[in-house]
């Protein structure tokens, strides 16, 4: 089990490549659904080797709740390395398990903070706070609750109404691909492991370039569309510290303008390969998902192989 269990938490670095480049070659839709599904196939894995690893230094601490089976010291030689990884998995799962609590519980609390402040205004789809610090975002429904796009009066007050119709798109866009979501769980993969950081910061410019080309695609103008995503994100990001977070960042605005100016992206899942700018991406994208195939089947042997050790340690 030794090789197999320490391999997934080597390989969240074939993300790395992906996370680069598909961003600049594939359709954003398509970027962002990568990163979240490879970031989170990867962050499981990596997590149930580390669990793996802590049975097996939890076994060497005396007076430890396990069996005394499980510490034999035939048991031990047929698990490779783990007295030393063993042990030292063991606050590193702990440092796991409380970054994603902290992430989880800093996510309710700012949707609970966002709920507080709607009380007493109308129950529709857009929820107009007057506020003077400009700011927009959405926040996802629950089953006694619909989804709504939250904006400030000085946000409405500073945009053109042909940009509000941009800006309530970019919002609707989110709102319907459950882009907070995403968030969350790119967000739990980096908390997870430090490698997967990258995938993160680049679901959260997927998510605001998938959401602006298609608010392009229903205003039906990429030029007002870039000005409206531009002036929005600077007037934001701008703004003094608000009461009301957003649920999700700006993005670098520079790059969502310049993209917005730019042809539309194919809607095509992948490039030509006949293209270097496929051929790149596509190599990422294999390379990505060979490492989260490979890591779940590491991990699957490992939790085998260490589940049939103590089985003929102590039958379960």
């Amino acid at each position: 089990m030794g090789f197999f269990v320490l391999l997934p938490l080597v390989l969240p670095l074939t993300s790395w490549p992906v996370a680069r480049l598909a961003e600049r070659r594939l359709h954003p839709r398509a970027t962002t659904r990568l990163l979240v599904g490879v970031g989170v196939v990867l962050a499981a894995c990596s997590t149930v080797c580390l669990g793996l690893l802590v049975v097996v230094g939890t076994a060497q601490l005396p007076g430890n709740p396990l069996p005394d089976a499980w510490s034999d010291p035939e048991v031990r030689a047929a698990v490779p390395y783990d007295e030393m990884l063993g042990k030292a998995s063991i606050p590193a799962l702990v440092l796991l398990l409380g970054k994603c609590g902290s992430t989880l519980v800093r996510h309710r609390r700012v949707q609970r903070r966002v709920r507080r402040a709607l009380e007493g205004l109308r129950d529709s789809r857009v929820a107009v706070l007057p506020d003077s610090a400009p700011y927009a975002f959405t926040l996802p429904g629950s089953r006694r609750r619909r989804s709504r796009i939250v904006v400030s009066t000085a946000m409405l007050d500073a945009l053109e109404p042909s940009e509000r119709r941009a800006l309530f798109a970019h919002e609707r866009a989110h709102l319907t691909a459950r882009h907070t979501r995403m968030l969350l769980l790119s967000e739990l993969a980096a908390d997870a492991h430090p490698f997967l950081r990258p995938l993160r910061t680049a679901v959260a410019f997927g998510v605001e370039r998938w959401a602006d080309e298609e608010a392009a695609r229903e205003v039906g103008d990429r030029r007002l569309t870039a000005r409206a995503v531009g002036k929005a994100a600077l007037l934001a990001n701008g703004s003094p510290a608000r009461t009301v977070p957003a649920v999700a960042g700006a993005g670098q605005v520079p790059r969502r303008v310049q993209a917005l100016l730019d042809p539309a992206p194919s809607t095509r899942l992948w490039l030509p390969t006949t293209t270097a700018p496929g051929l790149v991406a596509g190599l990422a994208a294999w390379l990505a998902a060979a490492g989260a195939a490979t890591s779940a089947l590491s991990a699957a042997n490992a939790a085998v192989a260490l589940a049939a050790i103590l089985h003929a340690a102590t039958p379960l």
